[in-house]
């Protein structure tokens, strides 16, 4: 069975060095089909968001207080990944980066250890769509998806589009 992994996060800004992931969205296909085993976590990021940021995912510092702090869930999120034939990110580059430094800080490997591959979505859509705007919100837009409310982050959205966004894309027919 092919096991792909269709993650994203958010986070407290754009410095994976210096800034932290605060939310987490994950979801299973087998043989591109959704298995319903979604993971989901916010996370403490022990620091305020960045003004740009906080724009973006409205995950304010007192409503992310209590949540867990990255080292509490890490094994959680090591256990879930490990083994994916594929892991799907819309611009791999940056979660990765964040990945990597969380899984760091508390002494484990990198993503890239733990799956087969890591395939970027955007970096496809832009093949596919040179010249346009291929966020997440645009690409589920230009297919007529409904995929955030005001309560629904990119995590949220990326357990709404990106499985059907990819699992016709190793056709080179990504539907987005």
């Amino acid at each position: 069975l092919m096991r792909e992994v269709v993650l994203d996060t958010e986070t407290t800004g754009l410095d994976a060095v210096e800034d932290r992931i605060v939310e987490i969205g994950c979801v299973e296909l087998l043989n591109r089909k959704l298995t319903g085993r979604n993971l989901h976590f916010y996370l403490n990021p022990e620091r305020d968001s960045e003004e740009g940021a906080l724009r973006v995912h409205g995950l304010t510092t007192e409503f992310l207080s209590d949540k867990p702090k990255f080292a509490q869930v890490a094994q959680e999120l090591l256990d879930y990944l490990q083994g994916a034939d594929e892991l799907i990110i819309h611009n791999a580059p940056f979660d990765v980066a964040f990945l990597n430094k969380e899984f760091e800080l508390v002494q484990q490997g990198k993503v890239q250890e733990l799956v087969g591959k890591v395939v970027d979505s955007l970096g496809m859509a832009k093949e596919l769509y040179p010249g346009k705007r291929n966020g997440l919100d645009a690409l589920c837009e230009r297919l007529g998806w409904t995929t955030r409310t005001a309560s629904c982050t990119a995590p949220c959205s990326t357990q709404n589009c990106w499985p059907m966004c990819t699992s016709t894309s190793r056709a080179g027919k990504m539907p987005c």
